[in-house]
């Protein structure tokens, strides 16, 4: 099942690659579930039984053609926000650092940041702004303590994100400020919807990347992360509850920008394209912060 935010409203996505259709999920239910899709990850698991049972094969929706214009984050207003970071041993290494033997550092991105997957972002002025694609994973229900071999059942789905850090302020001070450098607007972009994980033959297994103009910058596999999915909602679970539509970054591979040498950061004008296979894209355009007055 695929699952978006489309105007405000949580939508089935219907259709192949390209020729997606949004079906309103409450006119669907008959009211059963929504209207926003903020409403929908508490009963997660009731929407999971009905799109099993009569829901999905039953629809008689007309669906609209997606207006990627009018998709939002996923999950636009969760309770908590994870990012992950030094999550692929070639980014690790890239950044200067060993690979995480334990948890690896955790940080959080605010909710202020979020996007939709096709957004226009003002590059802060005297910043050196940087690219990280990431697997994001919607939690889909409550997790305190949960075995890693459980872990995926706590997963409403799977989305693309991107990381975009702006470097200078992440890591000047005596202590890096991850939160705020990673945490613009629209520095947390999202989409363009939630795909399940029965929607992958291997949900450990997914090729993510991203390119800038057309020029590939990173790919990679999400069989590559240090820690899986599964294990990162376990060692969180481990210290934290988690709640219906949290939302964890899941970490980036090797080919930011600020490990290239000489370093390179997203200039005005330049498009962002980011992908993981069997979900989508995102798209983003940067221009510069306009001049002060």
């Amino acid at each position: 099942m695929r699952i978006a935010n489309y105007d405000n409203r949580a939508a089935l996505v219907t259709g192949e690659a390209g020729a997606e259709q949004a079906v309103d999920l409450a006119a669907a239910s008959q009211g059963r579930f929504g209207p926003t899709i903020a409403d929908v990850y508490p009963v997660w698991d009731e929407l999971i039984t009905w799109a099993a049972g009569e829901g999905l094969s039953a629809l008689t929706q007309d669906g609209v053609a997606i207006d990627r214009s009018r998709l939002g984050a996923p999950s636009p207003s969760p309770r908590q926000v994870f990012a992950i970071g030094l999550n692929y041993h070639d980014h690790a290494a890239e950044s200067g650092f060993d690979s995480p033997t334990s948890l690896p550092p955790v940080f959080t991105k605010y909710v202020s940041s979020f996007s939709g997957p096709d957004s226009e972002v003002i590059l802060p002025a005297g910043g050196n702004v940087d690219w990280e694609v990431e697997l994001v994973a919607v939690i889909g229900r409550e997790a305190h303590r949960v075995a890693v071999s459980d872990a995926w059942s706590y997963v409403a789905g799977l989305t693309v994100g991107q990381d975009i850090s702006e470097r200078i302020s992440q890591l000047r001070g005596p202590a890096a400020q991850f939160g705020l450098g990673k945490s613009f607007p629209g520095f947390s972009p999202q989409g363009p919807w939630l795909a399940t994980p029965d929607e992958f033959a291997d949900p450990d297994d997914l090729e993510l990347g991203c390119a800038i103009d057309g020029e590939e910058v990173q790919k990679s596999r999400t069989s590559d992360l240090i820690f899986s999915v599964p294990s990162v909602i376990a060692s969180l679970s481990e210290t934290v509850t988690l709640y219906p539509g949290d939302v964890i970054f899941t970490g980036t591979p090797a080919g930011v920008g600020v490990g290239q040498k000489p370093p390179r950061f997203l200039q005005p004008g330049e498009h962002l394209t980011s992908w993981i296979d069997g979900i989508g894209e995102l798209h983003q355009s940067f221009v510069a912060a306009p001049e002060s007055p």
